[in-house]
């Protein structure tokens, strides 16, 4: 698959201690698994100029208060509060001045965030999707880029999980309904 970096962003989802790091709230061994195929696809992609985004799962303390029936907290527990050392982005990615950091609220990177102005704007197309977790923030956030005409490209090595059938229904799903799967061997970036 030869990708137009002009038109592509590679979107990291969610990549945060919370979810990676053996000592964050939620963690799950697969999305720590993720990492190095991440930075290697995000590597290949600063070569070729291609737009790197990140989105941060971010809650403040009294975010689901008021709330009528969409609670994560008490679907997850407290995690990924405002301001925590669980909310920010792993430290392998190193997060570079050029790349683009969206803070979400829910599952979904494009509800309620100015993801899809930001891309449209910028004439980008194609969206290379990897982070974590397969089946919630990656799987809401691909489906709602298809929805927006967006092509969604989700790179199977490069997405965490809790178990590894999740990660399974998560891109049987996706490739069914809205987007593409592949490899991250199998995504080259063109010279422009």
């Amino acid at each position: 698959m030869r990708l137009d970096p002009a038109t592509t962003a590679v979107v990291a989802v969610d990549m945060q201690n919370a979810f990676c790091h053996p000592e964050g709230s939620l963690y799950a061994p697969g999305s720590e698994d993720a990492i190095e195929p991440i930075v290697g696809l995000i590597g290949r992609a600063r070569e070729a100029d291609a737009q790197v985004i990140y989105t941060r799962d971010v809650h403040p303390p009294e975010q689901f208060e008021e709330s009528y029936y969409y609670d994560e907290f008490d679907q997850w527990g407290e995690h990924v509060l405002e301001g925590s050392w669980d909310a920010e982005l792993v430290a392998e990615l190193a997060v570079r001045e050029e790349d683009h950091v969206v803070e979400k609220h829910t599952y979904d990177a494009f509800y309620q965030t100015e993801l899809e102005g930001w891309l449209s704007a910028r004439g980008f197309r194609d969206l290379v999707i990897c982070g974590t977790l397969a089946n919630v923030c990656v799987l809401h956030t691909g489906g709602s880029a298809g929805l927006r005409d967006f092509r969604p490209i989700m790179v199977e090595d490069c997405i965490g999980h809790v178990e590894p059938d999740h990660r399974e229904y998560a891109l049987e799903h996706a490739e069914w309904l809205f987007g593409e799967v592949v490899e991250s061997d199998d995504v080259a970036f063109d010279d422009g």
